[in-house]
C-alpha cells in the first residue's frame, strides 16, 4: 500500500501546468581563453519559457562551460534526485515543502558567497536553499463576470459575490482540488491559518457547483474558452501570460491578501561539478540573472536592489502587506504530515457539500 508520504508526493505532479514528460535544454561548450570551463547539470520544475532567457544569459557569460537542464515533473524530480544525488549540480522547484526538506535533511552544500550572505533572511534557509522567485496567488475573471457583477478586488467580495449569486455562477468558477492538487493543498493549509473566513469562502464554493480541477493550466484553459468565468488560487506567473494576451481576461492580487508563492534553488552535497554550480546559483540571486527575471520572464525578481516592473518590490509597493509570502521555514513541514492532511481534507469536504444546494 501506498504511504501516506508517497500519496502527498504524488499530489505535486498537479502543482503546477507543467509536462510530465522530460524537455531539455543542451547548450555545448564553446571554450574561450581566459574562461571557466567545465559542466553544469540542473534538474527544474520549471517551464522551459521561464528558464532558457536565464540560461542563455548564463552561457553567454560562460561559454566553456557545457550546460544540460531538465525540466521535470515536480515529483520525478525529487525521486530522480533521491534515486541518484550525485547527478546534478543544481536542484529548483516550486514544490516548497519537498526542498525545504530534502535541505533539513543534509542533501543540500552550503554557498559560501557574499551574494548567499546578503541575500534576503526571509527568501533563504542558511545559505543552503535560496527563493529567487515571487509569484503572487492571484485571482483570474471574465470580462462577463466583471459586466454583470462587477470586479471582485479582495476575497470578502468573492464571498460575497459567490453568496449572492450561486445559481447564476452555477459551473462557472474553478479552482484547484485540494485533495488531487498538491499546491491547491498547501494553498488550503494556509488559507486557513490567516483567514476565519476561509472556511466560508470554501462553502461557498460548494454553493457555487465549483469546477475542481488539478493545474493552474486547466484552469486558464477553461476561461479562455469561456467555461468559466472565475478562476480562484491560479498560479500568478502563469496567469501573467495567458491574460496579458487576451482581452477577455483580467487578473486580480486580492488586496486583503495574497499568498506568494516561490521557486526554491539549492546545490546538492554531491552535486559533480560543485565550482559551475556555485557560479549559476551566484548567476541566479545576483543583479544581472535577477535582472532577467524581472524582464524577461513573469517570475518576479527578489533581489532588493531591483525596482520596476516584475520585481517583488513593485508588488510590494502596489499590495503592501496584503502579499504574504509561504514561509521558508519548519511550518513546510507540517505539508508533509499525514495526519494534517487527512483532517484538513475532510473539513474541506464536509465545507464544500454544506450549502452545496442553495441558491440565489
Amino acid at each position: 500500500m501506498r504511504s501516506g508520504f508517497a500519496t502527498l508526493l504524488l499530489l505535486w505532479l498537479c502543482a503546477a501546468p507543467l509536462a510530465m514528460a522530460e524537455e531539455r535544454l543542451h547548450y555545448p561548450a564553446a571554450p574561450v581563453a581566459g574562461q571557466a570551463t567545465g559542466q553544469l547539470v540542473i534538474h527544474g520544475a520549471l517551464d522551459l519559457v521561464h528558464i532558457r532567457p536565464l540560461l542563455e544569459r548564463f552561457h553567454r557569460q560562460h561559454p566553456g562551460i557545457e550546460l544540460t537542464y531538465r525540466n521535470l515533473g515536480t515529483l520525478p524530480l525529487y525521486e530522480r534526485f533521491l534515486a541518484t544525488p550525485d547527478e546534478v549540480d543544481v536542484l529548483i522547484s516550486s514544490a516548497m515543502p519537498w526542498q525545504y526538506r530534502l535541505a533539513n535533511d543534509g542533501h543540500a552544500q552550503p554557498l559560501g558567497s557574499a551574494a548567499a550572505a546578503a541575500w534576503p533572511d526571509w527568501a533563504r534557509w542558511r545559505q543552503e536553499l535560496f527563493a529567487f522567485t515571487f509569484e503572487p496567488v492571484v485571482m483570474v475573471v471574465r470580462r462577463e463576470l466583471i459586466e454583470r457583477f462587477g470586479r471582485p478586488q479582495s476575497h470578502a467580495d468573492l464571498l460575497a459575490l459567490l453568496q449572492r449569486h450561486g445559481t447564476a455562477l452555477a459551473g462557472r468558477v474553478v479552482t484547484y482540488d485540494p485533495s488531487r492538487s498538491g499546491a491547491g493543498y498547501t494553498y488550503a493549509i494556509e488559507e486557513s491559518r490567516l483567514s476565519p473566513r476561509y472556511w466560508d469562502l470554501v462553502a461557498a464554493f460548494g454553493q457555487t457547483r465549483a469546477q475542481l480541477v488539478d493545474t493552474t493550466g486547466e484552469m486558464l484553459a477553461g476561461l479562455a474558452e469561456g467555461r468559466y468565468w472565475l478562476g480562484y488560487n491560479l498560479l500568478g506567473s502563469y496567469a501573467r501570460r495567458v491574460v496579458a494576451q487576451d482581452p477577455a481576461l483580467e487578473m486580480v492580487i486580492p488586496d486583503d491578501y495574497a499568498l506568494v508563492t516561490q521557486r526554491l534553488a539549492l546545490m546538492p552535497r554531491q552535486a559533480p561539478h560543485p565550482r559551475s554550480a556555485r557560479r549559476f546559483l551566484d548567476f541566479l540571486i545576483g543583479l544581472e540573472g535577477q535582472r532577467v527575471i524581472a524582464e524577461q520572464t513573469a517570475l518576479g525578481a527578489v533581489h532588493p536592489e531591483l525596482e520596476g516592473q516584475g520585481t517583488a518590490d513593485r508588488l510590494r509597493a502596489t499590495h503592501g502587506e496584503a502579499l504574504r509570502p509561504l514561509a521558508l521555514g519548519p511550518g513546510l513541514l507540517a505539508t508533509l504530515d499525514d495526519l494534517k492532511r487527512q483532517a484538513l481534507l475532510a473539513r474541506w469536504r464536509r465545507e464544500f457539500s454544506r450549502d452545496s444546494a442553495a441558491g440565489d
